[in-house]
């Protein structure tokens, strides 16, 4: 992040954007183990959950509608698998570690 100050401008903040390490990063795989319990759509979200992501970049990502994955999540939520915390005014959500050791279990098993 750095400030910027010209005397004709008012001063801005830069910083780099939330998130853009893995815009061009291939669609996380999803063992089918893990599919076949919670759900393809379900399944895909833990695994896109590496890093905590809002609603609207995880719906980016796999393709689903932003209130199906909010759905989703709420799901995940009530089973222990996702947490949430806000963020100014953003809901970011991460996977537990449950979750993550379903996740790299599942994938161990299938590889």
């Amino acid at each position: 992040m750095f400030a910027k100050v010209a005397p004709a401008w008012p001063p801005v903040l830069r910083y780099p954007a939330r998130g853009t390490a893995a815009l061009w990063s291939p669609p996380v795989a999803v063992a089918d183990g893990l599919a076949g319990v919670l759900g393809r759509s379900r399944a895909r979200l833990l695994a896109e959950l590496e890093s905590p992501a809002s609603t609207t970049e995880l719906a980016r990502r796999i393709a689903l509608a932003a209130g199906g994955v909010s759905e989703h999540l709420a799901r995940l939520r009530a089973a222990g698998l996702v947490t949430a915390h806000r963020s100014g005014p953003v809901v970011l959500y991460a996977r537990t570690a449950l979750a993550g050791d379903l996740v790299a279990a599942s994938g161990d098993a299938s590889g």
